[in-house]
């Protein structure tokens, strides 16, 4: 992937990365554009020019480029914006020229990218802005589109916000299901603390205050918080006094953040910054030249 411009994020390449455009182009083309291939456009040259409908954070830019260029490595591309800038309504964010076909054959598939993710970048910044200025840093969930979290996690580190876990097999976890599965907080820490290197965190799942205290007591090194109100927020960080990272998930709105920026809390960590971002309003308007 060639590059977006001097900012700081790019997208680390990936065959994965590559996987899912080679899917995304298969799904949408097949064995052809029928609409295209019957125009008669054959040796025509245009222009598309990619435009902002609507104010968005914009990350997903070098997928536009490539897309394109495997589409037709012969097309030229220029990205006006690097991922993490902000676009105003009408602003040209690209622009793609080449063979008419090849713009028109991959219009869907590039702003399927671009749309999706600057639509996490776009609602993750307003949940980061809502916490400048606070130390309580702001991660996401595996609640991500399948075989997508790669770009969906992506686009959460361009909106301002940071990562939780990639997937089971980079970070401990021990949760509801795990800890009735075993008997209980305590003898569920000490298996895995058995097991895992001691560089490895343990994180626990709470979802009483008792649970805390029972996390707390097995020496978590993290304890997660889970759909817990304001007041027994405000009672588990009195109870842990500093003696874990306290991170609040579940029923986290925007209306919560201002309590949660100044709860005594570490970490807040939102499933909504990727399930329930939309589509940004992105377009491409093609002109034809000789």
């Amino acid at each position: 992937m060639a590059a977006a411009g001097p900012d700081i994020f790019r997208i680390p390449y990936c065959r994965q990365i590559d996987r899912i455009i080679d899917m995304a182009i298969d799904e949408d083309v097949g064995h052809g554009d029928i609409t295209t291939e019957h125009l008669g456009l054959s040796g025509q040259h245009g222009t598309g020019v990619v435009l902002a409908r609507e104010r968005v954070v914009l990350a997903g830019l070098e997928l536009v480029e490539t897309v394109f260029h495997r589409i037709d490595p012969a097309l030229a591309v220029s990205l006006e914006y690097a991922d993490g800038e902000t676009a105003e309504d009408g602003a040209a964010v690209a622009t793609i020229s080449g063979s008419l076909s090849s713009l028109l054959i991959g219009e869907r598939t590039a702003l399927n990218f671009l749309q999706r993710m600057s639509g996490i970048a776009t609602h993750v910044r307003q949940y980061a802005d809502a916490l400048k200025g606070s130390p309580v840093r702001l991660v996401d969930t595996r609640k991500t589109v399948p075989g997508w979290r790669v770009l969906d996690k992506y686009a959460v580190r361009v909106g301002g916000a940071h990562n939780h876990r990639m997937g089971l097999y980079d970070g401990v976890l021990i949760k509801d299901n795990h800890i009735a599965a075993v008997g209980g907080i305590a003898p569920a820490v000490d298996r895995i603390r058995k097991n895992v290197s001691h560089l490895v965190r343990i994180e626990v799942e709470a979802a009483t205050i008792s649970e805390v205290a029972a996390a707390l007591s097995a020496e978590a090194d993290i304890i997660m918080l889970d759909n817990m109100s304001n007041s027994e927020i405000t009672e588990a960080v009195a109870l842990v006094n500093g003696r874990a990272l306290l991170e609040v998930s579940g029923r986290v709105d925007r209306d919560r953040i201002e309590f949660l920026a100044s709860a005594g809390i570490d970490i807040v960590s939102i499933g909504a910054l990727t399930h329930s971002a939309r589509f940004v309003d992105l377009s491409m308007e093609v002109g034809c030249r000789l």
